[in-house]
């Protein structure tokens, strides 16, 4: 099911963040923020925050304090093996911490994924060369192409990449370092119900999720619908029409509509929270029965190895 909620987030406004905890302000040390697009935390409660047009990645420490981790604020090439001081970015997305402790960012516009060791402040292209293209299945990442990398997602020792000029889903095994496609046959268009996942189009895999019983969520922006590749890697549509706008909180998820979507996640109960951007809400999928769509958090203006589990759509909005 979908709904709507009200989350409290880092946030820029002026070049300004609101603080991160109630009652916690943040020190800016060496810098502002600018138009930051992701964040994650690493087990001491650090945050990470990736900057998508100041080209950096910051850190909010434990008492407040932001600093820059990596970047130069230059956009410029993915050079390989620098110091994060001197690591330049272009347009970057998305990041994560890895299960090894690194942290992982999509660095979308220079066609990769850096890997940022925490330990020793190097920066190394961990997948793609920063060449645009499609090309390196069956062989290293570090050596194949990419095409506009937005979003990553981690499940166990995978890193899954969304290769969206590529209209792909690809995947790299950490262990062995080799890359493959699990989504997307690189056409434009909405796959098929019940489709092998890596035959069928996409229209524009903006964003990705795992669950804890196999599945893989695709939010596509410009498709307006969420779609699902399940543990035997067939592909469906679970949310949405595919036409824009807003409607179907309370019903069937299928059925509901929603507006250039751009974000997923993964509740540990499976539910999916996506980001209804320009229906400037939060919405919840509920994949357990019976289906339905909700919002948790809408103004409507700018200003892991577990059960079999049913999948069928329900969409609503919270708030």
């Amino acid at each position: 099911m979908l709904t709507i909620i009200a989350l409290a987030a880092l946030t820029a406004a002026s070049g300004h963040a609101e603080p991160a905890a109630p009652g916690q302000a943040v020190s800016f040390v060496d810098h502002d923020l600018h138009e930051p697009f992701g964040v994650d935390f690493d087990s001491a409660g650090r945050a990470y925050i990736v900057q998508m047009t100041g080209n950096r990645v910051s850190v909010l420490d434990e008492g407040g304090t932001l600093r820059v981790l990596a970047g130069t604020g230059e956009k410029g090439p993915a050079a390989d093996t620098v110091p994060a001081a001197e690591a330049r970015f272009d347009g970057p997305h998305h990041l994560l911490v890895g299960p090894d402790g690194a942290l992982y960012v999509a660095d979308t516009w220079n066609n990769c994924v850096r890997r940022i060791d925490l330990a020793t402040r190097v920066v190394t292209r961990f997948a793609g060369t920063g060449a645009k293209g499609y090309g390196g299945d069956g062989e290293p990442a570090a050596a194949a192409t990419f095409n506009s990398v937005f979003n990553i997602a981690f499940r166990g020792k995978l890193l899954y990449i969304a290769d969206l000029g590529n209209l792909r889903v690809r995947a790299v095994d950490l262990a062995t370092g080799l890359v493959k496609t699990v989504a997307g046959n690189g056409s434009k268009g909405v796959p098929r119900d019940g489709g092998d996942a890596v035959s069928e189009p996409l229209v524009d895999p903006r964003a990705i999720a795992l669950d804890a019983w196999g599945n893989l969520y695709i939010c596509e922006r410009s498709g307006h619908a969420l779609r699902v590749v399940d543990a035997s890697g067939k592909i469906r549509t679970v949310a949405g029409t595919g036409e824009r706008g807003y409607s179907g909180d309370g019903g069937p998820a299928r059925a509901a509509r929603l507006d250039g979507p751009k974000h997923l996640f993964v509740e540990p109960s499976g539910d999916v929270l996506i980001t209804d951007t320009e229906n400037h809400a939060i919405r919840r999928y509920s994949p357990a029965p019976p289906p339905r769509a909700s919002s948790t958090a809408r103004t409507g203006r700018s200003s892991t190895h577990a059960p079999a589990r049913s999948t069928s759509p329900t969409a609503r909005t919270i708030g």
